[in-house]
Order: structure tokens, then C-alpha cells, then sequence
């Protein structure tokens, strides 16, 4: 498991970098994202992963690896969201954003951690198209909690799906390389 935790960490400082990158383009503009739109930011993009791993044709030269990525960082924001609730204005420093970034990232990787021991690092034997498959199968459940208003009679909360989208994509990310 040394090995998964060490990919793990080259995946999301990959996205990590990516995310700083675009804090200094953008600020924190996606801080006025309401949870609907951010789920429905990683539904594109999962949904394009899929029609990539089904098309042998593509108009746009971007691969699944930006998707993924993509689909981690959203996630992301989508649990500093859940954690400090929607704004009208940005808000964010960087360097705050950065500091929200690294705590959602450790305890989704710590997540990780206490599964795969449990579950004997059995996603090393999925294919990626299974890991798409169930990112979007967690985006299904996330947007019917969100129908639900939040309300779930047995099942875990929305921070435990995205916490699961991230673990997936990065799982992915780890196969593609």
C-alpha cells in the first residue's frame, strides 16, 4: 500500500498544481457555485470520459487524464463548498483555498486508505472504464440527494460521494500511468 499512497500523492499534486494555476488566473470565482452546478461540472466531465472510452473518433484534443482531473478538482471544491456554504462574492485567498484544498485532499486520501486495506487494493483489477462508471453512478446518487434536499433515509451524505468521485478518478489516473 507504500506504493498506492505514494502514486496517490503524484496524482493530486498533479491536480494540486492545476488548481493553484487557475486560482491565480481565475481567484476563487467558483465560490458563488452552488452544489447542483459543481455536481453537474463533474457529470460533463465524467460523461465525456465515457463517450471518449466508447468513440474512436475525437474532435477535441484533450484526453480522459484532463477529465479526471477535473473531476477530482471539482469534487474538491464541491466539499470546501459543503464546508463553508455558497457565497455571493469570491472570497478566497490562494493561499486559503490551497490550505481548504490540502484538508479535503487528507481526509479523502485517508478515506482511501482505510478502504483499500479493507478492501485488499481490489480497484488495482477494475479497468477505467469501470472507475467512469461508477464516478457516474455516484453523480446519480449525488443528484438525487440534491432533489432530496439533502434528506437520506439510510444512505451516506453528498461528502462521502465526492470523497468516492476523487478516489475513482484518481484510482484512474493511477492505471493510465
Amino acid at each position: 500500500m507504500l506504493n498506492t499512497s505514494n502514486q496517490y500523492d503524484r496524482v493530486v499534486e498533479q491536480c494540486r498544481n492545476l488548481f493553484t494555476k487557475k486560482m491565480s488566473d481565475y481567484g476563487s470565482a467558483w465560490r458563488i457555485l452552488r452544489l447542483p452546478s459543481l455536481t453537474d461540472q463533474i457529470f460533463i466531465k465524467a460523461q465525456r470520459i465515457r463517450q471518449l472510452q466508447q468513440n474512436d473518433v475525437r474532435r477535441v484534443d484533450e484526453g480522459e487524464k484532463s477529465e479526471f482531473i477535473g473531476i477530482i478538482n471539482y469534487s474538491v471544491m464541491a466539499l470546501i463548498q459543503l464546508e463553508l456554504g455558497i457565497v455571493d462574492n469570491p472570497d478566497l485567498s490562494t493561499e486559503k483555498a490551497i490550505e481548504l484544498y490540502d484538508k479535503h485532499v487528507n481526509t479523502t486520501k485517508e478515506l482511501m486508505e482505510n478502504k483499500n486495506h479493507d478492501y485488499g487494493e481490489a480497484w488495482r483489477d477494475m479497468r477505467v472504464s469501470s472507475l467512469t462508471d461508477l464516478i457516474i453512478q455516484k453523480l446519480l446518487r449525488v443528484k438525487q440527494i440534491e432533489d432530496n434536499k439533502g434528506k437520506t433515509l439510510v444512505s451516506e451524505g453528498i461528502d462521502a460521494n465526492y470523497q468516492d468521485m476523487i478516489n475513482y478518478a484518481v484510482f484512474a489516473m493511477i492505471h493510465m500511468s
